[in-house]
């Protein structure tokens, strides 16, 4: 289940935005008073409500140490997201289509962007923190490496001089045209030097790179939470209102 995570969210985030623009091409503004249009509504509230647990487990002490004696915290994360998705979904059924009221327009566009913020957090931060430490366990197999490599540079001076033309950045692009050897030579601790060097900028490069979107992931967090917040708001407010003008479907 959990290599076929990224794949269900995926598919249910897809299945949540098309089902969003159906307005295009269906209305019924009768759907979400009747029968069935209501009890997607009470079961989607429901769900989100169930979603909405997550916090305290994950905020309040006592609340995630009575949690994780009986479930682990991925578990409760994964319960939070399903949950989460499964709400959104019957939700946008719900409606029927019918964004007529600024309070449902509100509603709906808040758990999109909900959904859309958590998912990114979610799978793609995740993604991005693997890559970076792949990275960072690759930088540090070269920086073993090269801390050997200089050492032999070190104990062979004339060697060393060899490398001094060939620092700056055309010098190190003509080494590498210049110094070719076949696979089953060693090449010099000069060129294996120059060659890790160049693979750690590199590395270093695509860290800070990662960094940078890491942090603007962080940012989505946070719009994440904001909206969760007001979506909620607006979830009380929607339900008060179905109950004080009336539930039709129970007419």
């Amino acid at each position: 289940m959990k290599e076929r995570e990224p794949l269900v969210a995926g598919g249910l985030v897809a299945l949540l935005l098309v089902l969003w623009l159906g307005f295009l091409v269906h209305r019924d503004p009768r759907f979400a008073g009747s029968g069935w249009g209501g009890a997607l509504g009470v079961v989607g509230a429901l769900l989100l409500v169930v979603s909405l647990a997550y916090w305290p487990v994950k905020r309040v002490r006592v609340v995630k140490a009575w949690v994780t004696r009986r479930v682990s915290m991925r578990t409760a994360l994964a319960w939070h997201m399903y949950a989460g998705l499964a709400g959104a979904v019957l939700g946008l059924l719900h409606t029927g289509h019918k964004f007529d009221s600024p309070l449902g327009v509100a509603l709906t566009a808040t758990m999109l962007v909900v959904v859309l913020s958590g998912y990114v957090g979610r799978h793609l931060m995740k993604q991005i923190s693997l890559e970076v430490s792949e990275k960072k366990e690759l930088l540090t197999g070269l920086e073993v490496a090269y801390r050997q490599t200089a050492g032999e540079l070190a104990a062979s001076p004339a060697e060393s001089a060899l490398v001094r033309p060939w620092s700056a950045f055309w010098g190190r692009l003509a080494a590498a045209l210049m110094h070719r050897f076949p696979r089953s030579a060693r090449p010099p601790a000069s060129v294996r030097a120059m060659e890790l060097a160049e693979a750690m900028a590199d590395l270093e490069y695509a860290i800070r790179t990662h960094e940078t979107f890491r942090w603007w992931f962080g940012f989505w967090f946070r719009v994440h939470v904001v909206a969760s917040v007001l979506m909620y708001l607006l979830l009380a407010l929607h339900v008060w209102a179905g109950i004080h003008y009336g539930l039709r479907w129970f007419a």
